[in-house]
């Protein structure tokens, strides 16, 4: 199932839905039941000497791959958090460590701007990052100014800074940067 959607520029994207936890395991259940039986015609194929027994033995070894791959699938959530008021906004560094750095559009309101924060922090989330020290997570976000016709300048408008060590961070710190948020506000009001 596809859809389509369009990012900031107005250009369209190719979305597609991921399966849900309960479709992979369904997955994973029809791909074993197909990997036991390729492993018996593996077996009837050596029973007969057939020309074709060692090429079973690879489609059925790798058949056993996908199956395990489906089924670690099944058990980790892939979904993304959606929340309300949430902007679109695009990962533009992420070094799998405690910092990510995210893109947002300029004309953002205080609210919309948290809950966009809030939501890049826990679609970030990873246990597999690797974090010295305290495990935290920070995650900014920026947009891009053009005050005078080629020029460029980054603007930071806020952070969030969340836990590595629990998926459900009750702590969670979100950091506005009102100055900024409030002149791209006025730059993009003027031109």
């Amino acid at each position: 199932m596809a859809f389509v959607d369009t990012n900031f520029s107005g250009s369209p994207l190719l979305a597609l839905a991921i399966p849900t936890l309960g479709e992979f395991a369904q997955a994973a259940q029809i791909m074993g039941s197909l990997t036991l039986l390729f492993a018996l015609v593996t077996l009837v194929g050596f029973g007969f000497r057939w020309g074709i027994r060692f090429r079973l033995v690879g489609i059925t070894g790798f058949m056993a791959v996908l199956t395990g791959g489906l089924f670690a699938l099944g058990l980790t959530p892939v979904t993304r958090t959606v929340l309300p008021n949430a902007s679109r906004y695009t990962t533009v560094y992420d070094g799998g460590a405690t910092q990510a750095v995210i893109a947002v559009a300029g004309d953002l309101s205080q609210a919309q701007l948290t809950a966009t924060l809030q939501q890049a922090a826990n679609n970030l989330f990873s246990y597999g990052r690797l974090a010295t020290g305290d495990a935290v997570l920070t995650v900014r976000a920026r947009t891009l100014l053009h005050p005078a016709p080629g020029v460029t300048e980054p603007v930071y408008l806020g952070q969030v800074r969340r836990s590595l060590r629990q998926r459900q961070d009750p702590a969670m710190v979100v950091e506005l940067n009102t100055p900024a948020l409030d002149r791209v506000n006025r730059v993009l009001a003027g031109s």
